[in-house]
């Protein structure tokens, strides 16, 4: 049986020259665990995932991995235990994708890097898997930026790593692409038992993909836990420093200002359409009331972040005599309405109430 590889960060400082980036990094990478490093720009993932890779010495501190201290190996030891996919376009002349992708056997080949049949197998069960087996013979330079990251990843998925280190793997890639390729290492960690540590930008990718996520901050690891620790209380917004806008822990959607001022239009209902609503007249720059929303609607984090009023009721109860007086006090100060309802159920009964008095003393806005 193949053995499996643990990469543990032991009292790690890293930067550039003597200038400290982040430091005293304490945490371990299981095999099977997909490990994902997040946080403001600047703030030194790239820097940690570089000293992790071998490609940057520590200040101090070390990387081990199963044990062994990682400078005690040699470049080839190092290359068959893990595999690097670094940030930048990588460029390469008069060479075919193909021809890349076997690159990734150097570690296993001869001197004369010649490869043998189990290499060219290996290869392109590569580019199978990564789904790029159409581009084996066209020219590396005449292909897409995300078609060359997933040249890439076949590559480093060729050198057969037990672990795998990522700096922000899904940049260039279109969102198909982007799940596809996250779904090759979800893959790849459950069937081969890999290690992977990444970086990624996409947060609300980090929350669905990540055992772990250690978010970087300040010159230091300010929190690391599952996807349900750090994704809760508000964090990733005090993480990013966002100001302008709202981030939906629940949703792991963004959202721009809401329009400022009291409320000229009441959004009356819930649901997918509500939220396409809020959404444009965020956009027409109008502020909007929104209820009665139940708090585990679907809509409620958009209608939290962009209507200047939420009028909500408890999640599974029926619409109370009291939230709906609630909701006329704030439709009496709308000039216009606009309701998403076609259906009353037993739940949403009262609605009606508000509905009612909606077309008779408020205009129908049907500019939207």
């Amino acid at each position: 049986m193949e053995k499996c590889f643990t990469l543990e960060a032991r009292g790690l400082s890293v930067g550039y020259g003597k200038k400290e980036i982040v430091k005293n990094l304490e945490f371990t990478v299981n095999p099977g665990e997909i490990i994902t490093l997040i946080g403001p720009n600047g703030s030194g993932k790239s820097t940690i995932l570089k000293s992790l890779a071998a490609q940057l010495a520590p200040l101090s501190g070390s990387v081990m991995i199963s044990g062994r201290n990682q400078k005690d190996m040699n470049e080839k030891e190092i290359a068959k235990t893990m595999s690097v996919l670094l940030t930048g376009k990588a460029g390469a002349e008069l060479i075919t994708c193909g021809e890349i992708v076997e690159s990734g056997r150097y570690p296993y080949t001869g001197m004369f890097g010649f490869l043998n049949a189990d290499d060219r197998k290996i290869s392109e069960n590569a580019m199978k898997l990564t789904g790029i087996s159409y581009l084996r013979d066209t020219d590396f330079t005449k292909i897409s930026d995300g078609q060359r990251q997933l040249v890439m990843l076949a590559r480093a998925v060729c050198q057969e790593p037990q672990i795998m280190i990522l700096d922000e793997p899904t940049s260039f890639l279109d969102i198909s692409h982007k799940l596809e390729l996250l779904s090759i290492l979800e893959r790849l960690t459950r069937e081969k038992n890999i290690s992977v540590i990444m970086s990624l930008h996409e947060v609300e990718l980090a929350q669905k993909i990540s055992d772990r996520i250690i978010c970087i901050k300040g010159s230091c690891a300010d929190r690391t836990g599952t996807p349900e620790e750090i994704f809760s209380d508000g964090y990733i917004s005090s993480l990013y420093g966002i100001e302008q806008g709202t981030y939906s822990d629940i949703s792991g959607s963004a959202e721009l200002p809401a329009p400022a001022g009291g409320p000229d239009v009441f959004v009356i209902g819930c649901g997918e359409e509500a939220v396409k609503i809020y959404r444009k007249l965020r956009r027409m720059n109008i502020p909007f009331a929104a209820g009665i929303i139940h708090t585990n609607d679907i809509c409620f984090p958009a209608a939290r972040s962009l209507a200047a009023v939420t009028v909500t009721e408890k999640a599974f109860e029926h619409i109370s005599d009291e939230t709906v007086e609630k909701a006329l006090e704030t439709a009496k100060k709308c000039s216009r309405y606009i309701c998403c309802i076609t259906e009353f159920g037993t739940v949403n009964q009262n609605l009606k109430k508000l509905t009612e008095y909606a077309q008779h003393n408020l205009a129908e806005f049907k500019e939207i």
